[in-house]
């Protein structure tokens, strides 16, 4: 597939689209070395900075790689995923696995490291979970992962706190369609009430041990569901 001279536009992203195409077609396999910037801006018809940007926003996309004194290299055909990419595609059953793992060890964290702060804003969490009962599923799924985002957040770890909020959006989405799928509050508009109201106290009273089961459970019985 011959380059062509690209049209005055948005010239970083037409000369991206037209590298990438390159490689993607096959006609610079993994583990080529890209021509020169000299000569991609002399066949795409643009400017070495422009060349230049193109292959920094390949680069980003995991497609090639700059070697100190030997050139650009072509790493992958195609891009890599960001992980809320990933999380998205994956299988729920999957995610929730990662989730009780991950929110377990949190919850454990949490009940010995709460600050006064940190348990206030886990019960104002738990009440808001209450109120929402009165509202419509994605409302109260909203209301349940702000419980536990709150406990996660009280681990005071950044990354754990981090890691929870790259998993909430994909987990939202799923939540809501199992909730209305499997009609879960046509008979009890507060599912998990108690065990939610467990965790709470675990944490507030400092017992890891029951924190991490009691949440061990409940996420054990919701990927349950999803299986």
């Amino acid at each position: 597939m011959p380059l062509a001279s690209l049209r005055p536009s948005p010239l970083v992203e037409q000369a991206t689209s037209h590298l990438r195409e390159q490689i993607a077609s096959g006609e610079w396999p993994v583990g080529t070395r890209l021509p020169g910037e000299n000569a991609l801006a002399k066949t795409l018809g643009v400017g070495r900075s422009t060349v230049r940007e193109a292959l920094r926003a390949l680069a980003g996309a995991g497609l090639v790689r700059a070697r100190q004194g030997s050139g650009v290299f072509v790493i992958a055909a195609e891009p890599a995923e960001d992980w809320p990419v990933r999380l998205r595609r994956a299988a729920i059953a999957d995610v929730y696995e990662v989730r009780m793992m991950v929110e377990t060890q949190a919850a454990r964290l949490a009940a010995r490291r709460r600050t006064d702060e940190d348990v206030a804003a886990i019960e104002a969490a738990l009440e808001a979970r209450a109120r929402a009962a009165a509202g419509d599923d994605a409302a109260f799924v909203d209301a349940d992962i702000a419980l536990h985002a709150a406990v996660v957040a009280a681990a005071g770890n950044p990354v754990l706190t981090d890691l929870f909020a790259e998993f909430a959006p994909a987990l939202r989405e799923r939540l809501v369609d199992l909730v209305e799928l499997l009609r879960l509050r046509d008979h009890d508009r507060e599912p998990g009430h108690e065990s939610h109201a467990a965790l709470v106290r675990a944490v507030r009273d400092g017992d890891g041990d029951t924190a991490a089961s009691v949440l061990e459970a409940e996420l054990r019985q919701t990927l349950a569901h999803l299986r």
